[in-house]
């Protein structure tokens, strides 16, 4: 548990350290909150989109550079759950888990019309996003409904910190001079295949199963997904100083 606050809080001070250069460069600067579900694909769920969301929650700060473009930081945390007796996918296995995720991530969006916070012309835009990420998570595994180790059922060990590629598409609304709102459905291509605590093959016999016998598909690595809602507030760093035309044709 202490190497985990450890990485927790590394992952934070990272974070932090990332936005600096975007603060203290920006000229618009919107920061706010988070609100929705994420949810989890990978060898327990391998297909099935928003099954069993849980509540997810998050900061973020977004430097808008014009009315196209945008570069945000953002903070998300949730809990990732799959259980095979509801997806039944592979519902012998008797598989279940859950964690918590903690997501730092840094995205550049496009917006396919001009858009401003505060506009009253370019107040609306569907928009597209990409980037990277850093997270941590912690598994707690289940089988036939009692909790077991993380990594003994495949007698492995793996670093409970992962990058991903998180992409996805939103929606945009300017809601006031300052306030901003924004709907998206976020995905996390992730580089680990133990979110869930299942990859390979199991190291010892379980059940039904024997050592040897097939757990999870380790070809293909875990995913998880938000979707929800950003409320935003807008700050002027630089005050009324602007003229350019980024801020002169919202006005």
């Amino acid at each position: 548990m202490k190497k985990n606050h450890k990485s927790f809080l590394g992952l934070k001070l990272f974070g932090l350290l990332l936005l600096l250069p975007f603060i203290h460069q920006a000229q618009d600067l919107e920061v706010g909150l988070f609100g929705g579900v994420n949810y989890y694909v990978g060898d327990i769920n391998p297909a099935r989109q928003f099954s069993q969301p849980e509540p997810a929650y998050g900061l973020i700060a977004r430097y808008n550079p014009n009315t196209r473009w945008a570069f945000r930081g953002s903070f998300t945390m949730g809990k990732l759950i799959g259980d095979d007796a509801v997806v039944k996918f592979n519902e012998s296995r008797a598989l279940a888990f859950e964690t918590r995720v903690n997501d730092f991530s840094l995205i550049a969006e496009f917006n396919f019309f001009d858009y401003f916070t505060g506009s009253k012309r370019d107040y609306v835009t569907p928009y597209i996003f990409g980037g990277f990420s850093v997270f941590t998570f912690d598994p707690k595994p289940f089988y036939d409904n009692q909790v077991q180790n993380p990594g003994q059922a495949e007698g492995v060990s793996y670093n409970q910190m992962a990058f991903s590629i998180p992409f996805g598409v939103g929606v945009k609304y300017s809601l006031g001079k300052r306030v901003g709102l924004a709907a998206e459905w976020r995905m996390h291509k992730t580089f680990t295949d133990y979110i869930d605590d299942v990859s390979t093959v199991y190291a010892y016999p379980t059940g039904n199963f024997d050592a040897g016998m097939k757990r999870g598909d380790s070809s293909t690595n875990d995913w998880f997904s938000y979707a929800g809602i950003t409320l935003t507030y807008k700050f002027d760093l630089i005050g009324n100083q602007r003229c350019d035309n980024f801020n002169q044709t919202n006005h």
